[in-house]
């Protein structure tokens, strides 16, 4: 098996979590499984430290190999700037693809434009199926995310997709608002299979209380925390509007991102907002769990390009989740199929403010919601049903019975 990624372990978020479970999981049964990906740089969009230099590698990872391609890594995202780090993954995964034997499938991750194209022209090359699974809509990603230049990249993203798409045996999309873009891209219907992502972390297992002491949160501080990628599409912006408006409220946003620095100056003023590094795998769900409200939040544009996989993680974590965002978006629909939280309007920090009170007024009521959350997990994100999807997606790529 070969599976196309740019994001792959050592990277703890967005699709790198996925990619990797599912080429271990194919180790696991005895596939020999390599993986062709980019260089670690997410979410920080920085080289990790020991990877800098590196122009190619080779590497094993929990049974399978992984080849490396050096690529540009940009801080900042423009348009053009996301153009030349696509094209360079694109380029070099072409003249210096992994050298192994011809797999029976491929499999790509998408949002990798660069990758989809590749997995798709590689597949052609062997005959084999080949098979993208997508994670986010770039086309619609450039359109409706704020990044500068997004209407002219969104049309380059949008032919880069039709391309890697129209070319699949089968395409797979993590959630249902996707089809229909897909399908306008060109796709037959009868080729799209629903593959939801599932709860990549533990359960938590330590005492809230003792989390909470450690990372020095009192205990009866209400603290609304948001985890992940600090991107222009999230649009944080409402987190510190919503902190500004009361200074008792804690607001702590973990992780990294193209918009870190502009939040910290954002919130420079703001005493009771914390920006934190991402937090060590063996550490994140005891954190999560330690918040009083998880907040996922996107700007009121986004509404079929991307599902936050943020949402897998806050949902096994037992806590109430509070969602900006458009009421239309697969986001929304995703929190309200939990059952485990609330929705405001995006972009609207009094609205965000008011829900978090309402739910820190009413602890009996927060904790039933979050509740709903692992239940939901266990009915239909759990990582064997997930990883069970992807099996029977390439199952049915090589010939096998429609699931």
């Amino acid at each position: 098996m070969l599976l196309v990624s740019t994001n792959y372990a050592p990277e703890h978020a967005g699709i790198g979590p996925y990619a990797t479970q599912i080429a271990e999981h194919w180790a696991d049964l005895g596939h020999e499984t390599h993986v062709l990906a980019g260089m670690p740089h997410y979410p920080a969009w920085s080289l990790e430290p020991e990877y800098k230099g590196a122009f190619r590698r080779t590497e094993q990872r929990a049974g399978v190999t992984v080849h490396r391609r050096a690529h540009t890594v940009p801080p900042r995202q423009t348009a053009v700037k996301r153009a030349l780090f696509e094209g360079s993954i694109l380029l070099h995964g072409a003249v210096a693809p992994p050298r192994m034997p011809k797999p029976d499938a491929v499999l790509a991750q998408m949002p990798s434009l660069a990758g989809g194209v590749l997995a798709a022209r590689l597949a052609a090359r062997w005959k084999v199926p080949y098979v993208p699974v997508v994670q986010d809509l770039m086309g619609a990603a450039a359109a409706q995310s704020g990044i500068s230049g997004g209407d002219k990249a969104a049309a380059i993203a949008g032919r880069a997709e039709a391309y890697a798409l129209k070319r699949a045996t089968l395409v797979g999309v993590i959630h249902e608002t996707f089809v229909d873009r897909v399908v306008g891209m060109g796709v037959d219907p009868d080729k799209i299979r629903l593959v939801p992502n599932w709860s990549h972390v533990p359960v938590p297992t330590k005492p809230r209380g003792e989390t909470r002491h450690h990372l020095g949160w009192a205990p009866g501080e209400t603290v609304v925390l948001h985890s992940g990628n600090m991107g222009l599409k999230q649009g944080l912006e409402v987190l510190v509007g919503a902190a500004r408006l009361d200074p008792s409220v804690r607001f702590v946003l973990m992780g990294d991102g193209s918009q870190r620095s502009a939040l910290s100056d954002l919130a420079a003023d703001v005493p009771n907002l914390d920006i934190i590094p991402p937090a060590a795998d063996g550490e994140f769900p005891d954190i999560l769990a330690a918040a009083d409200v998880l907040a996922v939040t996107q700007h009121a544009a986004v509404l079929d390009m991307s599902v936050p996989s943020k949402l897998t993680s806050y949902f096994q974590t037992g806590r109430p989740v509070v969602a900006s965002v458009a009421a239309e978006g697969g986001t929304a629909q995703e929190v309200e199929r939990s059952g485990a939280g609330v929705l405001v309007p995006p972009e609207d920090p009094e609205a965000l403010l008011k829900a978090v009170r309402a739910l820190a007024e009413d602890p009996e009521g927060a904790d039933a919601l979050g509740a709903a959350g692992p239940r939901h997990v266990a009915a239909h994100l759990s990582r064997e049903a997930g990883l069970a999807r992807i099996d029977a997606l390439i199952d049915e790529a090589l010939g096998g019975p429609r699931p």
